[in-house]
């Protein structure tokens, strides 16, 4: 299902600022992916950027949202996804990150944000970042008072950054709490899945990772962000496979935990 947006920048009509799948009887396990989405409100057009742009892995994490909802059928997961481009509004960023509203990316200019207004900044903070994470938070603490919960993250990579090959097929991100990380990293290795990365292609370390920051270590829950290179995600059958991969890496490690239906 789709939200509604509360904020005129999204007109009547246009999808809501994420998607929510298994809100009800779902396991404690709470699944996030923070650039699901590739939409651009339409009172924004496509901020300045030629279309083919809008499908490259600056707009969006090319797979990770059918990943997402795949993982979340195995496990029997909540998931919610951003539905709007990363470029409109980042999910992933705190407001007062430059980042929230990227002006470049991988060669291209983003010149729909170069001279955003505190205004505009606000429309989208609104519309989109302030609705994302209060549906996120409100899910959190209906799972917290079952039991046990646990948070995920699930994002892409692209193989491919300013000319320079990443070499791992996937990463493990975290900061202070190793309790889903470590054993995570420990079976995705053993399943033989190629060189899995630690907090690698990205870190999971503050002031990074501003979702599962914000929703896990403050709350104290286990969390962990996962990272798979997109050319691992570029078919249905490729997805799948991650999707098994994860689950059964992520099953007894949620058992330990207690996060169980």
């Amino acid at each position: 299902m789709h939200a509604a947006s509360p904020d005129r920048l999204l007109l009547p009509g246009e999808p809501g600022p994420f998607e929510l799948i298994g809100a009800s009887g779902a396991r404690r396990l709470v699944l996030v992916c923070d650039h699901a989405g590739r939409r651009f409100p339409h009172a924004l057009g496509q901020l300045g950027l030629p279309p083919e742009a809008t499908w490259r892995h600056i707009s969006w994490d090319l797979g990770a949202g059918e990943l997402t909802r795949a993982l979340a059928a195995r496990l029997g997961a909540t998931a919610i996804l951003a539905t709007y481009s990363r470029l409109v509004m980042d999910c992933n960023r705190a407001i007062e990150n430059p980042t929230a509203f990227s002006v470049a990316g991988d060669g291209h200019r983003i010149r729909g944000n170069e001279t955003l207004t505190p205004q505009a900044r606000a429309a989208r903070m609104q519309a989109i970042h302030t609705p994302y994470h209060e549906q996120l938070s409100s899910l959190i603490d209906e799972r917290i008072v079952e039991g046990p919960t646990a948070l995920v993250s699930i994002h892409s990579f692209t193989p491919v950054l300013n000319g320079r090959a990443r070499p791992w097929t996937a990463g493990v991100l975290w900061d202070q709490d190793a309790r889903m990380a470590a054993p995570l990293l420990a079976a995705l290795r053993i399943q033989g899945r190629g060189l899995i990365g630690d907090n690698e292609p990205y870190s999971g370390r503050l002031p990074a990772d501003y979702t599962l920051h914000r929703h896990g270590a403050a709350r104290g829950l286990p969390h962990v962000s996962v990272e798979v290179r997109q050319d691992g995600l570029l078919t249905p059958a490729g997805v799948l496979q991650w999707a098994d991969g994860l689950a059964s890496a992520l099953r007894p490690i949620l058992v330990r935990l207690g996060v169980t239906p």
